[in-house]
């Protein structure tokens, strides 16, 4: 017995002339995983007494939507099933045709171990198990997860909430491993919620701590994890990889992490070290340093001189000038640390090194007596430069008054002494 792939006319002609029934899933919500077959009749009216709810004959049409695993079953042992979309005609006279689809040869050891070849028989059930993403599985951590963050540098402990999602990766595994027996029996749907999803719960919470101990040696940043849904998938499936895509057939899909809830040290560290790290980002830019130190001075004098017992505004300025002392010093010692010489090369000290102390100058010497200087710059002692060849300049004539004889300079028309007109 099993299934052969049928047309899509040729459903709608044996239909017409045979009035066999047609199975489709049941409705699939949004946790729905396993559900039966659901007899759909021909215009809403079966004239085949015969057939009832789930249960197929010979020659039956089981339709197959996409991202769906339909089970042929037949006194619990799989006869045939298919991945694959589409319409398919039961053949008791046939083989099983198992159509893997999407899973192409993965199935075939899951399938060894349940595959029933059987005689023909009348009760035969259609199941569907679905293959889409099971969104919205919500979680929280009840006790405060430990996570070690090398930007802190320090332990932090929080609480962790949010949701995950599983996708079914070997559907006979998960027949098997998670789907109930009474669900078969009884033609039950499973939804993956409630009760029946508190294991599964518990297993992810115990195993989020190893996750984050990966995430953390990975150098991560706990303050990320909200954009990490990816990332934290990847983490939950290496933990979880052993007891749930090994032996049950499903795995986590994705995880979307809330923002974690600090305890009041942590939230306490975690403020100190941004508060910290504000400060030093503001002093890198030199004119932010400049600004700062100038309020801290003048804070400072506004201080001193409001002081009774401090000298009033002779001890403003006397603190003043060791305000600038310290000031400088402090500022000066900061400049020269390489973490400030690296983010400000345009200080003019070269990376990673304090600025280095020039050597006084060499004072210069005086030009002997009688040199004079050329207009290139040259001293010179003779009557012609020694680089550019130019004459000694004449040395003005002297000019005195015919009257007092005192000496007139160039241009003078009358005697600064006498008045005498020249």
């Amino acid at each position: 017995m099993g299934i052969i792939r049928a047309a899509l006319n040729a459903v709608k002609g044996g239909l017409a002339d045979t009035w066999l029934e047609v199975i489709e899933p049941s409705p699939l919500g949004e946790h729905t995983v396993f559900a039966p077959g659901q007899l759909i009749t021909q215009n809403g009216k079966s004239q085949n007494k015969k057939g009832s709810s789930n249960i197929v004959s010979n020659g039956s049409i089981i339709h197959v939507y996409p991202e769906q695993m339909m089970i042929l079953m037949d006194g619990g042992k799989v006869v045939d099933y298919t991945a694959e979309e589409g319409y398919f005609k039961v053949d008791n006279s046939s083989m099983p045709s198992l159509f893997n689809g999407q899973f192409g040869d993965a199935l075939k050891e899951s399938v060894k171990r349940i595959l029933y070849g059987g005689v023909p028989s009348q009760s035969q059930h259609v199941f569907y198990i679905n293959l889409k993403e099971i969104k919205n599985l919500k979680f929280g951590t009840t006790t405060p997860v430990q996570y070690y963050d090398s930007f802190y540098e320090a332990e932090l402990f929080m609480r962790l909430h949010g949701s995950y999602s599983i996708k079914i990766t070997d559907p006979f595994k998960f027949l098997q491993q998670v789907v109930p027996n009474e669900y078969i029996t009884e033609n039950r749907a499973l939804e993956f919620e409630g009760e029946f999803v508190r294991q599964y719960n518990e297993e992810f919470v115990t195993e989020l701590g190893t996750a984050f101990n990966q995430y953390s040696a990975d150098g991560n940043r706990i303050s990320f994890i909200t954009s990490k849904s990816k990332e934290m998938a990847k983490y939950m499936r290496d933990a979880l990889d052993d007891d749930w895509n090994d032996a049950r057939g499903f795995e986590v899909f994705r995880v979307s992490m809330g923002v974690p809830a600090y305890s009041d040290e942590s939230q306490k560290i975690v403020n100190e070290r941004a508060a910290m790290g504000a400060s030093v980002s503001y002093l890198r830019d030199g004119a932010n340093q400049q600004a700062y130190m100038a309020k801290n001075v003048a804070e400072g004098i506004n201080a001193a001189g409001h002081n009774e017992g401090g000298g009033g505004a002779m001890g403003a300025f006397f603190g003043m000038g060791m305000a600038q002392n310290m000031g400088g010093n402090v500022m000066g010692g900061y400049m020269q640390n390489p973490q400030y010489t690296q983010h400000n090369p345009q200080q003019g000290y070269p990376q990673q090194q304090a600025p280095q102390q020039q050597a006084p100058a060499a004072p210069q010497q005086a030009a002997p007596a009688g040199s004079w200087t050329c207009e290139c710059g040259a001293v010179n002692s003779g009557k012609f430069c020694a680089e550019c060849g130019k004459p000694k300049p004449e040395a003005p004539k002297k000019r005195f008054c015919p009257n007092c004889g005192a000496q007139l300079t160039e241009g003078q028309k009358f005697c600064p002494e006498c008045g005498t007109k020249q």
